[in-house]
């Protein structure tokens, strides 16, 4: 199947590692030129070497905290008439109510909220004077299927599916798709130190966190690239009919 992706321009938040690396991976295969935005500028140097020399496609980086308002306008002029958002960078920390203090709560949300939010508001309504563009907005299941012990994440992931079918219900009539993937459990580095802090609530003991994913279909965790599959879809021609909707991309786990 053709994306109809080739010569497009991407900009990839949280691109240098997990899931925003495997989607710059599969949008690169697909022909995109790539802007890939992360806070540390060495992993983003070596995702853009691996990326030129596998696909020979147009890589820029930009390493910025986009955990401000400020930083987030910057890289849309930096990175203006893009084709695509993907929003990705965010890391809200797990634990329960009493474990996650305000700082936490304001640190989590900063980046994975209103860095979204932020971003959005840069780049939205330039797409929509064009009349063309596809922001995808990689969210997570929890925000469907809240937890006690990840309340923090719960709640702002609920935001982000409120945004995302807010923007998307009306985005069309100006030529512009908003949609998001929710990914399950995916097996990053960041899932790993999540399932510490879970493992070390409910078992007493961080070390066994791969207990708490047995549970998962084929009893295993999602890859990346079964993520990063989806995005390249969503993001594509393909899924011009889509908008407004939450792909869950999590094996069935929210339906046992």
């Amino acid at each position: 199947m053709d994306l109809q992706l080739n010569g497009k321009t991407a900009l990839i938040t949280g691109g240098s590692k997990g899931i925003g690396r495997g989607v710059a991976e599969v949008l690169a295969t697909e022909g995109c030129n790539l802007h890939l935005a992360a806070r540390t500028e060495l992993d983003l140097e070596n995702a853009r070497a691996e990326l030129i020399a596998d696909h020979g496609v147009q890589v820029m980086i930009h390493a910025t905290d986009l955990s401000t308002g400020k930083a987030a306008r910057e890289l849309a002029k930096k990175t203006e008439g893009i084709d695509i958002l993907v929003n990705n960078a965010g890391a809200i920390r797990a634990g329960n109510i009493e474990m996650v203090d305000e700082e936490a709560w304001l640190e989590g949300w900063n980046l994975k909220v209103f860095g979204f939010i932020n971003l959005i508001r840069a780049i939205y309504p330039a797409m929509c004077r064009r009349g063309s563009g596809v922001i995808v907005n990689i969210i997570g299941n929890a925000g469907e299927h809240p937890a006690a012990n990840y309340v923090c994440g719960s709640v702002g992931n609920a935001g982000l599916i409120a945004l995302t079918k807010a923007l998307g219900a009306e985005s069309l009539d100006h030529g512009v798709r908003v949609v998001g993937i929710s990914p399950g459990q995916i097996a990053t580095e960041r899932l790993e130190r999540q399932q510490r802090i879970k493992a070390e609530q409910a078992l007493g003991d961080g070390s066994r966190w791969r207990e708490m994913l047995e549970h998962l279909p084929q009893g295993r965790p999602g890859t990346v690239e079964e993520c990063a599959n989806v995005v390249a879809f969503m993001a594509s021609r393909c899924a011009d009919r889509i908008s407004g909707s939450i792909l869950t991309v999590d094996g069935g786990t929210h339906l046992r």
